[in-house]
């Protein structure tokens, strides 16, 4: 099994990322997936983009080098009522958006329930399409409560990659969150995370723990194009 597409991914716009937009499309066609999503920090985060840069994503061609590239935004959760870094009108002009949770942006000290609270709030966001890296340890949630309400409201759980490489004491929730939305049958999005292009496609380790879950398939919206285009009519997002 693979992606055919990475849906969260960061370019030398974040500043602490290191390709360009061109150079992440074209690892992705040389990885030969059908999409990619450019999703930059938001300004809350230290170095995120300048003041225009969203607003002008809509310069990038809606498919270049035959990849779809959906332009979107990395949005920090700033606060434990669910509310995000990402406002109308610019919120729905992007077609992608990922809401996080950053340690440096939520001064207020979590806890299982505040954070519960912020997911339950924030899955009432109808331009949110994916709940990132949610495993993070610090900002650990009620996983019974919160996936479900998620899963309503159509938006996507995150399985991120770059916590198998890069963050293993967070794996065990990761775990815990995976068995959560087989039994509730909630989808889940499958993502690199990349800040580097060689990182693009690339997301091996997460889906071996998947597979050895036995994870369905026709439950990760990013495994076929039929599932991923599907997911983009129900959003409203242009294929």
């Amino acid at each position: 099994m693979n992606i055919i597409a990475d849906l969260h991914t960061h370019t030398i716009a974040s500043t602490h990322a290191y390709s360009t937009v061109e150079e992440m499309v074209t690892a992705a066609k040389e990885r030969d997936l059908y999409a990619i999503a450019i999703t930059d920090h938001g300004r809350s985060m230290p170095g995120a983009p300048g003041p225009y840069y969203f607003e002008s994503l809509c310069l990038i061609p809606k498919e270049f080098r035959g990849i779809r590239v959906l332009k979107g935004m990395e949005a920090n959760i700033i606060d434990f009522e669910g509310n995000i870094d990402c406002e109308e009108p610019l919120a729905s002009q992007l077609e992608w958006i990922v809401a996080s949770m950053h340690g440096n942006i939520i001064k207020d000290t979590p806890n299982i329930e505040k954070c519960t609270n912020a997911y339950l709030q924030l899955s009432k966001n109808k331009n949110v399409n994916v709940i990132g890296h949610s495993g993070t340890v610090n900002f650990k949630y009620d996983y019974e409560k919160v996936i479900p309400e998620l899963s309503k409201n159509g938006i996507l759980i995150e399985i991120n990659n770059s916590t198998f490489n890069f963050k293993k004491d967070s794996m065990k929730n990761c775990v815990e969150i995976i068995k959560v939305c087989k039994k509730h049958k909630a989808r889940i999005v499958v993502n690199t995370d990349s800040h580097f292009s060689t990182y693009i496609g690339n997301a091996e380790p997460a889906l071996n723990v998947l597979k050895e879950l036995d994870f369905p398939k026709e439950l990760i919206v990013n495994a076929s194009i039929e599932t991923m285009q599907s997911y983009m009519k129900e959003k409203n997002i242009e294929i």
